[in-house]
């Protein structure tokens, strides 16, 4: 086993995580479903999640056998939401074509919606003991400091090095360790600020602690300032609830209830006005909803519209709900939206 290697294993045998929830047991559903909600998000956030996941959809039938709108109902407030629409199609697929058993080999994990490389590495070694590297954020942290690698590792050349890196590294044994150290070691140690560098287990020759550059290393992504998208939103309220359409599958919040949207106030007052010609705008005049997406800053501005009963027909088929914040439905709700529901809704 090689020195990097053995020196991590020995600290996670001390200081490493062994207590996480997708590790007891860790079987491969629990692993897999574990690195989908990891990914781009951090272990403390997603533990309730992957808890009341597990309790609901204990394995990779009752995943398959679910409605659409339960799974992401279950995932809402936990963002990228293609993530659950991916894990939802792959659990069928698994259940089709490879008779409920997740492969056990990345190449094949791979060919399955929502798995990369790193997350198909994660789970082959995790869940079967398979020699692979992975390349998270935290351990792309980790072997850039720690080798060096200058330049944003999100550029092609970059990562081609990282990769090489953290296949040189991996042991060939006790791969589900090594994988879970690798992944602590960033989480705990190597962290993006005020990393703790003198419980390291490998900085006796990182190259970034010896050439104090620990704080350069990785580089940051290249600046640039997210542009602000103003789009019109409309809660139209009738006494059993409040209008909600379900989103398109593709794009932001996909597969979600949300509220009317268009791109201008006039659009949206004319699109309410010709369904339900009797509905009365109501005060406030505008609301806001501000949320940040990785590519883009939202800025929701909200019209009120009241409807008589009689208006709340919706022709069957449709993708629409009446929604009722006080008698929530198990759909998928985006966490701006179900929070403005809930403090601002008015089911009146």
């Amino acid at each position: 086993m090689n020195t990097f290697a053995s020196r991590l294993l020995a600290w996670f045998d001390v200081h490493g995580r062994h207590d996480l929830p997708w590790q007891h047991p860790r079987s491969a559903y629990r692993v897999w479903v574990s690195e989908i909600m990891l990914q781009q998000t951090r272990a403390e956030t997603v533990i309730p999640y992957f808890l009341a996941f597990m309790a609901r959809f204990p394995d990779v039938r009752a995943l398959a056998d679910a409605p659409a709108d339960e799974v992401l109902h279950l995932w809402s407030g936990l963002g990228y939401y293609a993530r659950a629409r991916n894990l939802h199609r792959a659990a069928r697929l698994v259940m089709e074509v490879h008779g409920g058993e997740l492969p056990a080999y990345r190449h094949v994990l791979e060919a399955l919606p929502g798995i990369g490389r790193s997350t198909a590495a994660a789970i082959a070694a995790q869940a079967f003991g398979q020699a692979e590297a992975i390349l998270d954020g935290n351990v792309r942290r980790v072997l850039a400091r720690h080798a060096g690698i200058e330049g944003w590792p999100g550029s092609p050349a970059v990562q081609r090095r990282l990769w090489s890196v953290a296949e040189e590294r991996i042991p060939g044994l006790r791969m589900a360790d090594y994988t879970q150290a690798m992944m602590d070691l960033g989480a705990t140690v190597c962290t993006r600020r005020r990393p703790d560098c003198h419980r390291c287990p490998v900085a006796a020759d990182c190259v970034a602690l010896a050439g104090d550059r620990v704080a350069d290393l990785p580089a940051p992504r290249p600046g640039r300032a997210l542009p602000v998208r103003t789009r019109w939103a409309g809660v139209v309220s009738a006494p059993e609830g409040i209008y909600l359409e379900r989103r398109l599958a593709s794009g932001i919040w996909g597969g979600l209830y949300s509220l009317p949207e268009r791109e201008e106030a006039g659009e949206l007052r004319d699109w309410i006005l010709s369904r339900w010609p009797g509905a009365r705008q109501t005060e406030p005049p505008v609301e806001r909803i501000g949320h940040v997406f990785s590519h883009y800053r939202l800025d929701l501005r909200i019209l009120r519209f009241a409807l008589p009963s009689a208006a709340c027909g919706i022709m069957e088929g449709e993708q629409a709900i009446w929604y009722n914040s006080r008698l929530p439905m198990r759909v998928g709700l985006p966490a701006p939206i179900e929070r403005f529901l809930i403090e601002h809704g008015n089911s009146e």
